[in-house]
C-alpha cells in the first residue's frame, strides 16, 4: 500500500470508528425499546449519511458528497448492514441472554470486519473515478469566456 492508502485508510478508521463508537452506543440504548435488527437499522441509516459526508470530505479529500458519492457509500453500507445484523442475529441464536458486553463485542468486531472491507470499496469504486491512482482530482478553475486557447500563459494567469 502506497503513503497516500495508507493517509486515507488512518482517516477512514478515525471518521468511521469515531461514528462507529458513537452507533455502537446508540444501538445499546435503542435496544431495550425495539428489536436489534430495527435499532441497527435506524442507527445504520443515520450513522452512514454522517459517514458518507466525512469519507468524501475527510478520508478521500473530495469535498462535499455529490448525490452519485452518497449513493454509492450507502451501497457499501448496506453491506455492512447486513454483515453486522447477520452477527447479531447470530449471537442471539447462540446465547439469547448474551449481555451489553458481549453484544458490543460482536458488534464492533462486525463492524470492524464491514469497515475494511468498505474502505477498500470506497477507495477502489466510489472515489477512484476520474483519478490517477485514486487521488484526489484537482479542482478545475473555470476560465473566462474571454480567454481563448492561443492566449499567453500570462494573460490567462492574471485573468
Amino acid at each position: 500500500m502506497d503513503r497516500h492508502a495508507v493517509a486515507s485508510f488512518a482517516r477512514f478508521v478515525v471518521c468511521g470508528g469515531g461514528v462507529g463508537l458513537l452507533s455502537s452506543g446508540a444501538l445499546l440504548l435503542m435496544t431495550g425499546a425495539m428489536s436489534i435488527a430495527v435499532a441497527n437499522a435506524i442507527v445504520t441509516v443515520v450513522s452512514t449519511v454522517v459517514a458518507n459526508e466525512l469519507h468524501s470530505r475527510i478520508t478521500f479529500r473530495h469535498g462535499a458528497a455529490s448525490v452519485r458519492v452518497h449513493l454509492e457509500s450507502t451501497a457499501t453500507a448496506v453491506a455492512a448492514y447486513l454483515v453486522t445484523t447477520a452477527a447479531l442475529l447470530a449471537l442471539d441464536a447462540i446465547d439469547g441472554g448474551a449481555g451489553a458486553l458481549t453484544r458490543q463485542v460482536v458488534y464492533l468486531a462486525a463492524s470492524g470486519l464491514a469497515g475494511v472491507g468498505r474502505f477498500v470499496a470506497l477507495k477502489v469504486m466510489v472515489f477512484a473515478r476520474g483519478t490517477k491512482s485514486g487521488q484526489p482530482q484537482a479542482a478545475s478553475v473555470p476560465v473566462p469566456h474571454a480567454v481563448h486557447a492561443n492566449t499567453p500563459a500570462h494573460v490567462v494567469a492574471a485573468a
